[in-house]
C-alpha cells in the first residue's frame, strides 16, 4: 500500500508547517506546473512502413524515436497503438540526393493533427541504416514533433473544454469485438452496449474524449485434450488514455466444437451481462468511480491505482481486481 499511505503522510506533514516560510506556495515552479496539467494522450510510434526502410530499420527508427520523444517529456511508445493512443505516423520522401523524413500527428480516430519534416538525410546514409543515422535523425526530429504535439494539445483544449471538466459518468470507447466466428464479434459488441450503460458508463465508439476504453478478443480453438470440444478464450481488455493496461476480464471454456461457428444468441447475452460489472469493477479500482458512482475528480489520465500497475494477462483461479477469471455457463450443442 505503499503508494497510498505515503501521499498521506506527506499531507499531514504539509499541515503542520503552522506559521513557517513557505516559499513555494503559489508558486510550484516550472516542473509542478507541468504535472498540475499531464498531456491528455500517449503518443504510439508503430514501425513505418511508408518511410523507404528494411522492417528492421523501420523498427529502429521507430524505437529511437520513441526514446528521444520520452527525453523530450513526451510520452511516447514504440510499437502497436492501444486505442485511445494518438499515432506519429512516418513517412519518408526523395529530394534529389536526399531523403527528407515527415511526421503526421494523428489522434486515436485516424484524424491528422498537425504535419512536420525533419532535416534532409543523405540518400546513401538513410539506405545503410545504420544506429548512428538513425539515433541523429530521432534526435533532430524529436523538438520538432513536442512543439506539434503543444500546439495540437492546446487547439484540442480550448475546442473542447469539457475535456478539462471531471464528473459525469466515465466515457467509455467500446471497440468492436473481433476474433469471434458466427456472429459473435456482433453480438457480443451489441450486448456489451446494452449492460455497460447499466453499469454508469457513458459509451461512444470514437476515442475523442474517452476516459477509457474496452477492447474484446475472442479465440477459439480445438481442444487438444478433448477432440470433442474448443477451447473458447474471450478476453476483454480495458486500458486508460495513457496506454495502461488496468485489467482484463477473462471468460474460459470448452464447449461442443463448432457450436460457436453460428448464432450465439443467449451465450453473448450471458458473457456481456456478466462482463459489464467486471469491467467497472478494473476501471473503479483504478480510480475511474468516485463513490457516488459518477467519474472521479482527476482521473484519467492522472488516476493510477496501485493494483493497475500489474495487470494479469492469464486467468487464474483466484482473480485479482485487475484480472477476474470468469466461466459462463456451458454452451449447448446446436
Amino acid at each position: 500500500m505503499r503508494p497510498i499511505v505515503i501521499p498521506i503522510l506527506l499531507l499531514a506533514l504539509t499541515s503542520a508547517c503552522g506559521t513557517l516560510p513557505q516559499p513555494f506556495r503559489g508558486n510550484p515552479g516550472a516542473e509542478a506546473r507541468r504535472l498540475a496539467a499531464p498531456p491528455a494522450y500517449r503518443l504510439a510510434v508503430p514501425a513505418p512502413e511508408e518511410a523507404m526502410l528494411t522492417d528492421n530499420g523501420a523498427g529502429t527508427l521507430a524505437v529511437a524515436l520513441a526514446t528521444a520523444l520520452e527525453g523530450a517529456e513526451v510520452p511516447a511508445v514504440p510499437g502497436t497503438p492501444t486505442p485511445l493512443d494518438w499515432r506519429l505516423l512516418i513517412k519518408a520522401e526523395q529530394d534529389g540526393g536526399n531523403i527528407r523524413p515527415r511526421y503526421v500527428l494523428t489522434d486515436a480516430d485516424g484524424r491528422e493533427l498537425g504535419v512536420t519534416a525533419g532535416p534532409p538525410v543523405p540518400l546513401r546514409a538513410w539506405g545503410e541504416e545504420q544506429e548512428v543515422t538513425i539515433n541523429a535523425v530521432a534526435a533532430s526530429a524529436a523538438p520538432l514533433i513536442s512543439t506539434m504535439l503543444a500546439r495540437a494539445d492546446a487547439a484540442r483544449r480550448f475546442a473542447d473544454p469539457d475535456s478539462m471538466r471531471a464528473g459525469g459518468a466515465p466515457r467509455l470507447r467500446l471497440m468492436p469485438v473481433r476474433g469471434a466466428p458466427g456472429d459473435g464479434n456482433l453480438a457480443l459488441t451489441a450486448k456489451l452496449s446494452e449492460f455497460l450503460p447499466r453499469e454508469g458508463f457513458q459509451l461512444q465508439d470514437i476515442a475523442d474524449g474517452a476516459a477509457f476504453a474496452v477492447e474484446g478478443v475472442v479465440r477459439v480453438a480445438r481442444d487438444r485434450e478433448s477432440p470433442r470440444e474448443d477451447q473458447a478464450d474471450i478476453q476483454f481488455i480495458v486500458t486508460r488514455r495513457d496506454g495502461i493496461e488496468l485489467g482484463r476480464v477473462a471468460f474460459v471454456n470448452n464447449v461442443p466444437t463448432g457450436s460457436l461457428n453460428g448464432l450465439w444468441g443467449d451465450v453473448a447475452y450471458v458473457i456481456a451481462q456478466t462482463a459489464a460489472p467486471g469491467i467497472k469493477q478494473v476501471i473503479s479500482t483504478a480510480g475511474g468511480f468516485s463513490a457516488g458512482g459518477q467519474q472521479a475528480p482527476g482521473s484519467p489520465p492522472n488516476a493510477p491505482a496501485e493494483a493497475a500497475a500489474a495487470p494479469t494477462a492469464n486467468p487464474t483461479p483466484n482473480p485479482t481486481p485487475t484480472s477476474r477469471a470468469l466461466r459462463p455457463p456451458p454452451v449447448p450443442a446446436r
